[in-house]
């Protein structure tokens, strides 16, 4: 039995529970298996716009859509109405080959990219067949009982059944900027809007502490998410990188348009056949078109994506790839990149330096009974087994938050009641106003002096590289049942925990490559400056000003972006702190990755142009991230910066390809039809050619790439292609111009032969010039893929071999003369040593790409 897909007339945070079990058909123990499979055919995906598959048929059919395709079709189909249908047939046989080619490769390329993202999509726990199990939260159906707890996204509207100290952060929906504490039962006649919904949960929104056990009751597109999703998922701004290929694109068609008129004009003017001349003009077209630049595009990142993926990255989106090779500052905090993130508790000290058994009772009572997630510090002060506190029981508790830096927890044992706080030392001293000096027997006032000397110590640790806790506490009335913010005063200081979390050991080495990759480290944390200053001093991180976030407080945003390119420890800052640096740094033009795995870290991963975050990472901060980290390690990041410039590198040969030598010989086809009384090649011969280039092309993903390229980070730069196509381009125009004056008065070629020759010398020339623009380096000293020696000679072979065999008569070849070919490997050197010499003059004189 199923549920009705029609939203319920009364909203489900209105009704009462069994009124939502009955209607929702479901148990506390959750749905069974089998049932949770048929609702997901009837609700579909948990997805706020689930993907539209269409069938496989009509997906390669949407490749004909092209409208030079179209054109060309029904061009070359008016042609065979006239009696040519060879031609026909040969130009929609070589369509169909070329659509194929491109579909079964981008259809590779976006199947392994899903794969990919799959493997790190958000799982919840949910119960099924009466046991708690993890399934995608893709999976989730009305009806489902999930459990939820700190850091965890929200996976669709529901209902809570039980909590505990559930706090959530529903600003996405309602605005609301601090955590609202959610409640199982009924709302009172008062409380019917959503955003008074304090017994209900809704998709998007993430637990920041406690934990629940919510009934599910919408998903997907039905959620109040869901209503409003056509504003949240627009589509992301454009990258640089999409920008880049875009602008590319129309400078070709500009050109491709110009030439096109152009060539119609001339053969008008003389008078030519007019079917004849437009299959020409539109065969050019097509030639000029870079249609292989969408596949060649996402074949590279995919096939890049792989490779990251083997080096323990997952990438979410491909089009991030060419941001974190172009990403010149990262921004991460220390725990976990830069220190092993094994954190040991190594003193509990009173306010006078004294080893103190009652800051670890004190310490251990407010970690063991926080609802929040815990911490490293947490885990590490619950290590301490040795703490008994049968006797204590909770009574309430106020969240930790990143505005506080603490958390407050009230316990009871039958004969006292106490307020115990933990947090930052300084925000913990400030609202002491009494310390103990021999136990909670011997309190004394916190005056300057004994605030000086309790600082000092404060410091001494931080030095030495501790992490530092201060730990406080008050009584409270025995009719106190419920904790407030207000509570935090006149608090009684017990002592310090100081913890130990020593430096990566393999950090070093990450930090001097990815300085050497042109990557600058910037140390954004919570902690102390003290703390943070002597963790990279260990490591050997140069360290080129220090702003605290008390400082940065007081900054306008033009007086931040003035300094942050000196500064690289950013110290004591709130997440909002974090995000107006990461906004700082980019308003300066600098491209910013931002490393982070907490609750606090989504609005700066959001900010980032490159937001990465680790695969241990709670449900919030993966969500947001672009990239993940199988491992949390630079080292892995770095192996993922030079795989992005590597993949932005062999993208970047297509484009100088396609800008270069095949330009030019498009070019010259144009210009050639000022001066020949015939086409200078048919149009299928044009298709032909195009296709071969383009079989040619296609290993290119698989290149290797200069390992000095890889060393800095790598911009799109429109400037540098195009003086790049000025430069190289004209070279090819002026072999093939040779070819056209030793075809004409060497041999004296005849329409067949003078399409036969040009044919194989334009295939020779621009298919044979990757070995040349695909290296800066002299080409003999970088060695090219195998697959993409083997195609380009294969292409170039074919070309040479076609006039001999039957097939070629049916693309109007005839076989040249054997001198023709010894020419033709003169020529094809000289062209390939002009080209080298231009590229070499090329990078002396312009800016490095």
């Amino acid at each position: 039995m199923t549920v009705s897909p029609s939203k319920e007339e009364t909203a489900f945070w209105r009704q009462s529970v069994p009124e939502l079990l009955k209607l929702q058909n479901t148990t506390d123990a959750g749905l069974t298996s089998s049932e949770a499979e048929l609702r997901l055919k009837q609700f579909g995906p948990n997805m706020l716009r689930p993907p539209k598959k269409r069938a496989l048929v009509l997906q390669f059919f949407a490749r004909f859509k092209n409208p030079l395709v179209i054109i060309l079709l029904i061009a070359s189909a008016v042609s065979a109405f006239t009696g040519d249908v060879t031609s026909f047939l040969i130009i929609g046989s070589i369509v169909v080959m070329s659509v194929t080619l491109d579909f079964i490769q981008e259809r590779r390329a976006g199947k392994a990219a899903e794969e990919l993202r799959q493997s790190v999509a958000i799982r919840v726990q949910a119960m099924r067949d009466g046991k708690s199990i993890e399934i995608p939260a893709a999976a989730l159906v009305p009806g489902d009982i999930v459990l939820l707890s700190a850091g965890d996204l929200i996976p669709g509207d529901g209902r809570v059944l039980l909590a505990k100290d559930f706090f959530v952060k529903q600003a996405l929906l309602t605005g609301e900027p601090y955590p609202i504490e959610k409640f199982s039962g009924d709302l009172p006649e008062a409380g019917q809007d959503m955003a008074d919904a304090k017994n209900s949960v809704f998709m998007g929104t993430s637990v920041v502490s406690g934990s629940a056990r919510v009934l599910i009751c919408r998903t997907g597109p039905g959620t109040a998410l869901g209503e409003i999703a056509d504003t949240l998922t627009a589509k992301a701004p454009p990258t640089s990188f999409e920008q880049g290929t875009q602008r590319f694109g129309l400078l070709i068609m500009r050109f491709t348009i110009l030439l096109v008129l152009f060539v119609l004009l001339v053969n008008a003017y003389f008078h030519r056949p007019w079917l004849e001349s437009f299959l020409f003009a539109v065969a050019l077209a097509v030639g000029l078109t870079p249609e292989l630049l969408p596949m060649v595009v996402s074949v590279t990142l995919a096939r890049g994506a792989m490779r990251m993926a083997k080096k323990k990255v997952i990438v979410k989106r491909l089009e991030a790839i060419h941001n974190l090779g172009s990403m010149d500052v990262l921004c991460t905090d220390k725990t976990g990149t830069l220190t092993e993130a094994r954190i040991h508790l190594e003193r509990h000290v009173d306010a006078l330096g004294r080893d103190s058994s009652r800051v670890l009772e004190l310490a251990y009572v407010n970690s063991f009974f926080e609802s929040g997630l815990k911490s490293p510090m947490d885990e590490a002060i619950l290590e301490h087994k040795e703490i008994a506190i049968p006797d204590w029981k909770k009574i309430d508790e106020v969240p930790f938050d990143f505005e506080r830096r603490r958390i407050s927890v009230i316990v009871d044992n039958g004969r006292e009641r106490l307020l115990v706080v933990k947090g930052a030392p300084e925000d913990i001293l400030r609202l002491s106003t009494h310390y103990e000096e021999s136990g909670e027997a011997g309190l004394k006032e916190l005056d300057e002096a004994a605030l000086a000397g309790i600082q000092t110590l404060s410091e001494a640790f931080g030095r030495d590289g501790f992490r530092v806790l201060g730990v406080a506490w008050k009584k409270v009335a025995q009719t106190e049942h419920h904790a407030v913010v207000n509570d935090e005063t006149e608090l009684v200081f017990a002592g310090f925990a100081a913890f130990l979390d020593p430096p990566k050991a393999s950090a070093q080495e990450a930090l001097a490559k990815l300085a050497h990759a042109g990557v600058e480290v910037k140390v954004v944390t919570g902690d102390n400056e003290l703390v943070t200053r002597h963790i990279c001093e260990k490591l050997g991180l140069p360290i080129t000003g220090i702003l605290l976030g008390a400082e940065m407080q007081v900054m306008d945003d033009q007086a931040l972006s003035a300094c942050v390119e000196n500064v690289n420890l950013f110290c004591r800052v709130n997440p909002a702190q974090k995000n107006r640096v990461i906004l700082a740094l980019k308003q300066r033009g600098r491209v910013v990755g931002y490393l982070g795995d907490g609750i606090n870290d989504a609005p700066s991963l959001h900010s980032a142009d490159i937001g990465i975050s680790v695969d241990s990472a709670v449900d919030v901060a993966k969500s947001a991230a672009e990239m993940i980290l199988l491992e949390q390690d630079l080292n892995v990041l770095y192996e993922g910066v030079v795989e992005g410039r590597r993949t932005f590198g062999n993208i970047m040969k297509y484009i100088m390809m396609g800008t270069s030598s095949n330009f030019g010989n498009m070019f010259s086809m144009a210009g050639a039809t000022l001066f020949l009384p015939f086409l200078p090649m048919l149009p299928v011969q044009i298709l032909l050619n195009n296709l071969l280039y383009d079989v040619s092309e296609i290993p290119i993903p698989l290149d290797s790439v200069d390992e000095e390229y890889l060393t800095q980070p790598r911009h799109w730069n429109m400037n540098f292609i195009r003086n790049f196509m000025l430069s190289v381009g004209p070279v090819s125009s002026i072999f093939d111009f040779l070819t056209f004056y030793l075809m004409l008065h060497v041999f004296h070629a005849g329409e067949k032969l003078f399409h036969t020759g040009w044919f194989i010398e334009s295939m020779a020339t621009q298919v044979l010039v990757i070995f040349i623009i695909r290296t800066r380096r002299n080409p003999f000293k970088s060695r090219p893929n195998l697959w993409l020696t083997l195609c380009s000679l294969s292409a170039v072979s074919l070309a040479v071999a076609l006039p001999f065999t039957p097939l070629g008569g049916y693309f109007g070849f005839v076989p040249p003369p054997i001198s023709f070919y010894a020419i033709l490997t003169g020529l094809v050197f000289f062209y390939l040593f002009a080209v080298e010499g231009i590229k070499q003059w090329f990078f002396r004189h312009f800016a490095q790409q």
